[in-house]
């Protein structure tokens, strides 16, 4: 299976009086690159669900946000306030009092919205930390799942490309050694109106030599060889993203080679259309994980 780096997944679950909320956004990246919007009585869990993310995910940008709601409706007495966390505020308090007389003190409302300060009795952290693991594997499996039905839509695209680009080297091939001959008698009658007075023998040793450079069967032929290649790493699946980047780029080069070394209008035309199917495939390969 290929897997795409696009992907979201979001998920909900409650714990005691609590909702635990995460939700997954993946773009494409060079490498894995991961990003937390966690919430201050969740921050103990990064660690973990980084560890989950690392474990199943190998390229994306990914970003993961993780929240813990009280639930509407939920009683008043399941709630405690965090008395360590108060202390550590009042000290805080005080040593900017020290510092700035003038400053307002905290509010009532400003110390119970502190993130910790109000804690869910109901909810212990073994049990939240439990919560927390089976609610990232949930969604990570569900990112997964999306990231793999990108990816098959990206797989279709490419093997329609790389068959549009099969039916191109097929044009080309059989016109490679008529499109030589042409020009070398072309060449070769040049020659002989510029420069009558030289030895038949060099004009045709020139002409063979140009024409040998000329001839494209050679860049034909790995283009074929190169198109098989990134058919068997999409059939393979798994990581390939940066196996068939390479590729895009080789097959790249030797479309350059047969424009450049064309002596044809419609070879130009073929290797044109190839450079164009290579830019479109290229786009999407970016997108594989």
């Amino acid at each position: 299976m290929v897997f795409s780096m696009t992907g979201y997944a979001a998920l909900s679950r409650d714990v005691g009086n609590a909702s635990l909320q995460i939700e997954l956004r993946s773009v494409n990246s060079r490498y894995l690159d991961l990003a937390f919007r966690v919430g201050e009585d969740l921050r103990f869990a990064e660690p973990l669900v980084r560890e989950q993310i690392n474990a199943s995910v190998s390229r994306g940008k990914i970003e993961c946000r993780m929240g813990l709601q009280a639930v509407a409706g939920g009683s008043a007495g399941d709630l405690k306030l965090n008395a360590t966390l108060l202390g550590r505020l009042s000290e805080a308090q005080a040593q900017v009092h020290a510092l700035f007389p003038q400053a307002a003190p905290l509010s009532t409302g400003e110390v119970l919205r502190w993130p910790g300060v109000l804690a869910d009795e109901g909810v212990d952290n073994e049990r939240l930390t439990s919560a927390v693991q089976a609610i990232a594997k949930d969604a990570l499996a569900e990112l997964r799942a999306a990231r793999a039905r990108e990816g098959e839509k990206l797989v279709i695209m490419l093997r329609e490309r790389i068959a549009l680009m099969r039916a191109r080297v097929a044009e080309a091939e059989p016109l490679v050694p008529a499109a030589v001959a042409e020009y070398r008698e072309r060449l070769t009658l040049r020659l002989r109106e510029a420069v009558a007075s030289l030895d038949e023998d060099r004009i045709r040793q020139e002409v063979t030599l140009f024409a040998q450079r000329a001839d494209v069967a050679e860049e034909i032929s790995r283009l074929s060889a190169h198109l098989d290649e990134v058919e068997r790493i999409l059939g393979k699946g798994g990581a390939v993203g940066k196996r068939l980047d390479f590729l895009m780029q080789e097959l790249n080069r030797e479309a350059n080679t047969l424009g450049s070394k064309a002596v044809s209008p419609v070879l130009t035309g073929i290797s044109v259309d190839l450079k164009v199917y290579i830019e479109q495939m290229r786009e999407q390969v970016q997108n594989l994980e």
